[in-house]
């Protein structure tokens, strides 16, 4: 992996990894396709930290992040991500960090998991 700046939170000296904000699963989507040239569909990829990497999937859903936050500034602009980026952005380098799944609601909405 290779070590640098994380376009998300802006701490540096970090592992990173590609975060592709189209994500792969969405490309053969019709309303995707016609939205995006198929070149931006692989290239638009931002180079994130391992925690806030983690932290937008545990958040969003890869429909939400195919149709509404698709850049680096549609993430930071998310309330809770973007409460995130504020309080990760002094941590150090090599804090482990860890997002807590979100609950989902089961198909009756009373939000009992099974």
């Amino acid at each position: 992996m290779p070590h640098g700046t994380c376009e998300l939170c802006c701490r540096s000296g970090l592992e990173l990894t590609r975060h592709h904000l189209i994500p792969r699963s969405r490309h053969r989507k019709g309303q995707i396709r016609r939205s995006f040239p198929k070149s931006e569909l692989s290239e638009r990829i931002a180079m994130l930290c391992r925690s806030c990497h983690r932290f937008i999937h545990r958040t969003l859903s890869e429909a939400e992040l195919a149709s509404s936050f698709n850049t680096i500034s549609d993430l930071q602009r998310h309330p809770e991500i973007a409460k995130f980026i504020g309080w990760i952005a002094d941590k150090p380098a090599g804090l482990a960090v860890r997002s807590a799944k979100p609950r989902r609601r089961s198909e009756s909405g009373n939000g009992i998991q099974r």
